[in-house]
């Protein structure tokens, strides 16, 4: 599968395909429309110009001709990038105590963002990052969200490497193909939604062509997901059959450092009248711990995936729809219950503005589980497994009032066979270009303490975020 994934991008790079035109000839990543960015973020505005997303997370600006300079004409020219960012205070609180955890806090950040570059006609600098002063976790903390060089090395071939964040596919706060890292810490302590695509240490290189354009990138050093371990947000654990916090704590060996033990993402995309296709290869591990080793004891197995997708115009509004299979490959068979199983994911959505300045986004998700029932004939806990096919309904309502300075936005998941929901409704009030205030709910439940929203209840909160931009 590597070495799969790695022919492909070399064949690509030849140029020996028809060079292609119009927008797909863009400079730098384009504004390709394929990650799987909400159309609104989390204080209900849009995420993207066009509603259809970026090629690139966290605005990078690739799809922007202005990112390279204002004077194309003068090849030496060279400038250093404005210097922007934000300062944000967050608090956040259960309503009541976990017992598990000990405390009502969830979110207590000091935050200041500073983003910086430079660029000239061959080169881009960029820095993103963050000084965090965590009250939950009681440390200070630089976040570094984008430190990288962008450039192209060869004709219709770009390049960026360094720390950035990294994303594609198609849906809105579901990940089939998007196999780079996400901090669900962050996104269930009620930080801003950037947060949840974590950032990772990668080289990402695009080559255009006439018949498909390819996307690689590759993660020397594995990177998992930031996961809910106990720390901040209870769990459940079939070790003990209960919820618990950090006591007694998980011990997760990674995966060694080698490039062995890197990761490997592939796209091929195109847009054919209109249509957006795309197909995905990844070569790596599971992103959260997947592999048990003894009592409390965790690693992620190896696990390689293929899948497609698709989005489209569709009456008023856009469909999408994707898939991806989940390869394990230390139990193919399915018949060790301490490793984690293949799987197979399936998605499809359609937003649409129902009203002036209200937006309705629907999706469907089913996660089928191979070989089922070997899982339950050989677990030593078969209660507490999920079911075969785990079936997931969303709705995202954003309401724009006021010339969009408040911002009114619920985004739920609901699960009809596992019987357990999530909802997080948000309200944005913008009161000048500098100043914006965020409150919010995260509201989670169930029927029983093991499914997967239905364990994480007592972690239920409220939260308000106040920033000012410079």
């Amino acid at each position: 599968m590597r070495n799969l994934l790695l022919f492909v991008l070399l064949l690509g790079s030849t140029g020996a395909f028809a060079q292609q035109d119009g927008a797909d000839l863009s400079r730098g990543f384009p504004d390709d429309d394929w990650d799987n960015s909400p159309a609104t973020n989390d204080s209900g505005e849009p995420a993207n110009a066009d509603a259809l997303g970026s090629g690139f997370a966290d605005g990078d600006g690739w799809g922007d001709d202005d990112s390279w300079g204002d004077d194309w004409e003068d090849q030496s020219a060279s400038k250093w990038l404005a210097l922007s960012g934000f300062v944000e205070g967050a608090l956040g609180s259960r309503w009541d105590e976990d017992e598990a955890v000990g405390r009502y806090g969830t979110l207590a950040d000091a935050r200041w963002r500073l983003e910086t570059g430079w660029s000239n006609d061959s080169v881009k600098l960029t820095y993103k990052g963050d000084f965090l002063a965590d009250g939950i976790d009681e440390e200070f903390e630089l976040d570094l969200r984008d430190v990288s060089i962008a450039f192209s090395p060869a004709a219709n071939l770009d390049a960026k490497l360094g720390r950035q964040v990294l994303t594609w596919g198609t849906g809105d706060l579901l990940f089939l193909n998007d196999l780079f890292p996400k901090d669900w810490v962050s996104f269930f302590a009620g930080r801003d939604d950037e947060y949840l695509k974590a950032p990772s240490n990668s080289l990402r290189l695009t080559q255009y062509n006439g018949i498909v354009n390819i996307d690689f990138a590759w993660t020397p050093k594995f990177t998992s997901d930031e996961y809910i371990r106990g720390e901040r947000f209870s769990y459940f654990s079939p070790f003990v059959g209960a919820i618990i916090g950090d006591e007694p704590p998980l011990q997760v060996d990674e995966p060694d450092d080698g490039l062995s033990d890197g990761e490997y993402a592939l796209r091929l995309f195109k847009t054919v009248n209109g249509v957006e296709y795309a197909l995905y290869g990844y070569y790596g591990f599971f992103k959260t711990p997947s592999q048990v080793t003894g009592p409390f004891m965790l690693t992620f197995a190896p696990m390689s995936s293929l899948g497609g997708s698709l989005r489209r115009t569709l009456g008023p509004g856009l469909f999408n729809v994707e898939a991806s299979y989940y390869y394990s490959r230390d139990d193919s068979s399915g018949t060790d219950p301490l490793i984690a199983n293949s799987q197979l994911r399936l998605l499809t959505g359609y937003e649409w503005e129902a009203a002036r300045n209200f937006n309705v986004g629907l999706q469907y998700y089913l996660e089928h589980i191979r070989d089922h029932d070997k899982l339950i004939a050989n677990s030593p806990t078969p209660e507490f497994e999920p079911p075969e096919n785990r079936h997931v309904l969303t709705t995202r309502l954003t309401y724009r009032a006021m010339q969009d300075k408040l911002n009114w936005s619920l985004f739920a998941f609901w699960s009809p066979n596992d019987n357990d929901a999530y909802l997080r409704p948000v309200v944005t009030y913008r009161a000048s270009d500098n100043w914006t205030t965020t409150a919010g709910l995260n509201l989670v439940g169930g029927k029983d303490i093991y499914t997967f929203f239905g364990q994480f209840e007592d972690n239920s909160n409220a939260y308000v975020r106040v920033r000012y931009n410079y």
